[in-house]
């Protein structure tokens, strides 16, 4: 089962899938931003069209982990696309995905523009989350099947 991961931003929206067996994650682009309803309908289309069977919304909380009005937007966020798309969507803390992309991006030796670079700093973004997200539940998979 494929899974997206959405970084979402007030401009932008960071795209990253897996592969067919939810593995591995891959950058997948970004989204820009236009209204809400424009924005489900093309993230709905995607998920039909890569056959995507569950999502994951990165939750941007405060650093002292606690939830503010972004975080309660992506939770309500997730809750839509769910119902939207007819697939589960979780949410995951995602504090320093967009740190640790400009990161990499850096380590890289991307010599990405300010403006267009964005995008990338987004799908890298989301690549982490979404990495982050399939490791936790194939780790989470092996313990229950052993215990």
């Amino acid at each position: 089962m494929r899974v997206l991961g959405l970084d979402l931003g007030a401009r932008r929206i960071g795209l990253a899938i897996s592969d067919e067996e939810g593995r591995i994650a891959f950058p997948a682009g970004h989204l820009e931003r236009t209204a809400p309803k424009r924005d489900l309908a093309a993230l709905a289309a995607l998920i039909a069209e890569r056959r995507v069977g569950r999502a994951v919304v990165g939750l941007p909380l405060h650093l002292d982990g606690r939830a503010g009005p972004e975080a309660e937007a992506a939770r309500a966020f997730a809750r839509t696309l769910a119902k939207r798309a007819g697939i589960p969507v979780d949410t995951l803390d995602e504090r320093w995905t967009s740190v640790a992309a400009q990161r990499s991006l850096r380590e890289a030796g991307r010599g990405v523009a300010r403006r267009r670079g964005k995008g990338v700093v987004d799908a890298v973004a989301a690549t982490l989350l979404l990495s982050t997200y399939l490791d936790r539940l194939h780790s989470r998979t092996e313990r229950e099947s052993a215990g």
